[in-house]
């Protein structure tokens, strides 16, 4: 068995855990509350500590942790209203870049 070294070597996808330690660290969310988000989990509206004043906060740390750019016109109720929803977003910023 030869290994070719000059193929790219893939990550893991660390969107996630990204993910979750922003909404901890912008939120001030607990790690067992961060813990237990999955796709349905409820974010803006759900979430006394994710208001309209937060959501700038976190998409700014969204963009210097995962070196995407979020343009104005992608931001709406549907991409925050679920940690699934962000997180399918957040991934596929990632994956264009």
């Amino acid at each position: 068995m030869t290994t070719d070294l000059t193929a790219p070597v893939a990550q893991p996808d660390d969107t996630d855990a990204i993910l979750r330690a922003i909404l901890r660290d912008v939120l001030g969310l607990s790690d067992e509350r961060v813990a237990g988000l999955d796709a349905n989990s409820g974010l803006f509206g759900h979430l006394p500590e994710f208001d309209s004043m937060a959501v700038a906060g976190l998409l700014t740390e969204v963009e210097d942790r995962c070196d995407i750019l979020i343009e104005d016109d992608e931001v709406d109720g549907d991409m925050l209203e679920t940690y699934g929803a962000l997180l399918a977003y957040v991934s596929a910023k990632r994956a264009e870049g």
